[in-house]
């Protein structure tokens, strides 16, 4: 690529070569060989500057979280006999937060300003033949979703700025951002409804209060998994063998209907832009979408961690079922479940429970959690109680989301046929909101 100064030394040459013709001069001649030798010389600079250049990154992990730390680690290495003056690297990744430049000179690194706007560009000065320059990258992680990490683009050029180079590398990546987790001090857990003559045939390794037989004793059990009784009649150890709990299910049935959606601007709710994420105290955005997400996310992370079975439903974009399960896989499964999802689904609360409420066992207890104000809520909800599941409404109020009036009537409603709530209302802390019973409590929204 040419760049102006290029065109200024090319029209100089011309220049001066038009005047050693008209003149005959020797200093116009002197001037035809310089600036042809300029243009010469910073040529095969600018084909050489990029030759055995390498660059690679390396993520610690490919998961992070809203509001942690994303740190990955840069490799520039230079495995050509010619040094070089200067490269400059750019991250052309769509990771939200990546606008920091580090600028390295020599071994020494200091922030700068960005760069033309890039992502995130690195600038290494003087990188001799056979070295190389690692450097960490810190990236906040101040979004849900899905994020391309990569390509990667080496700059570099001749001493004067005439011919810019540039190499593309192609490594693609992507970074999973799981959303925000509040731990819950409490939530309501209705009791639930056990089917007679029915049992849950589904062994397990984790101790439950279902023993279901036993069998002799193998290395690594704990010590309450030994029957005494047994063992006492037996003269050996024996160990009980332990079923999932019938009654354990959790489902979390998130209404991802763009229908149901409300968002207010930062400008709404007293600011000029959005609250800045700080490590440890991430901000959620004012939309009833990651409003509910993370709400979604901390209860299922409160009965996890309660050796519940959880299980999750989303009509959002695609359909997103996941069966009900223990232990932390589990809470990853529904966690890279809700990272991506998008509430762009076309179908209303009333209609994801026709389709799934008969898939969901009878006895267990559905965590709806919804936006919605009319009507429908409440048929949808008693709907699930008819048929033998146990509801608890988490109802995110759609008028402090710039939505219209109408929750706290469906929120009544639904306390007086006897259906546990609770109201989540915009800039309230979610682990007030989802443990206080009270739907009608005020809260300022905060500024």
């Amino acid at each position: 690529m040419i760049t102006t100064r290029a065109r200024v030394v090319v029209s100089l040459l011309l220049l001066s070569l038009i005047g050693a013709l008209a003149t005959g001069r020797q200093l116009f001649y002197n001037l035809v060989y310089l600036w042809a030798a300029l243009l010469l010389t910073s040529f095969l600079w600018a084909r050489s500057a990029l030759l055995g250049i390498s660059l690679e990154r390396k993520p610690r992990s490919f998961r992070a979280q809203v509001g942690s730390l994303f740190l990955e680690q840069f490799w520039l290495r230079n495995s050509s006999r010619i040094p070089k003056l200067w490269l400059e690297a750019r991250d052309l990744s769509d990771l939200p937060g990546y606008k920091v430049t580090t600028v390295a000179v020599g071994l020494g690194f200091r922030k700068a300003s960005d760069l033309e706007g890039h992502r995130r560009s690195t600038v290494t000065v003087s990188l001799g033949r056979g070295h190389d320059r690692t450097w960490t990258v810190r990236t906040l992680c101040t979004r849900r979703g899905r994020f391309r990490l990569g390509p990667l683009r080496i700059l570099s050029g001749d001493p004067f700025g005439l011919f810019p180079v540039s190499l593309e590398v192609p490594q693609r990546q992507h970074l999973v951002v799981l959303p925000m987790i509040v731990p819950i001090p409490e939530f309501p857990m209705p009791s639930g409804r056990l089917p007679g003559g029915e049992a849950l045939r589904q062994r397990t390794h984790q101790v439950t209060p279902n023993a279901s037989s036993v069998r002799d004793y193998a290395p690594g059990d704990s010590l309450n998994r030994i029957h005494w009784p047994s063992t006492a009649k037996r003269n050996r150890l024996i160990s009980k063998e332990f079923e999932f709990d019938p009654m354990a299910d959790i489902w979390i049935l998130l209404d991802a209907s763009r229908r149901s959606q409300f968002a207010i601007s930062p400008d709404e709710v007293g600011k000029d832009e959005a609250a800045p994420i700080v490590p440890g105290k991430p901000t959620l955005p004012p939309s009833t979408e990651e409003y509910g997400v993370s709400a979604a996310a901390s209860v299922a992370f409160h009965f996890l961690q309660r050796d519940r079975a959880v299980g999750m439903v989303a009509y959002g974009r695609t359909r997103h079922v996941i069966q009900p399960d223990h232990g932390e896989s589990q809470l990853y499964r529904i966690l890279e479940s809700l990272a991506v999802l998008n509430a762009l689904g076309r179908n209303n609360l009333e209609d994801v429970i026709k389709v799934e409420g008969p898939r969901i066992p009878r006895g267990a207890t559905v965590v709806v959690i919804t936006a919605s104000y009319g009507e429908d809520v409440l048929a949808a909800v008693r709907r699930l109680d008819y048929a033998g599941r146990r509801a608890v409404l988490v109802l995110m109020d759609a008028e402090s989301f710039g939505g219209p009036v109408g929750s706290q009537a469906i929120a009544s409603a639904s306390q007086r046929v006897g259906v546990p709530v609770r109201v989540i209302r915009c800039g309230e802390p979610l682990d007030v909101a989802l443990s206080e019973p009270s739907p009608f409590r005020r809260v300022p929204i905060a500024a």
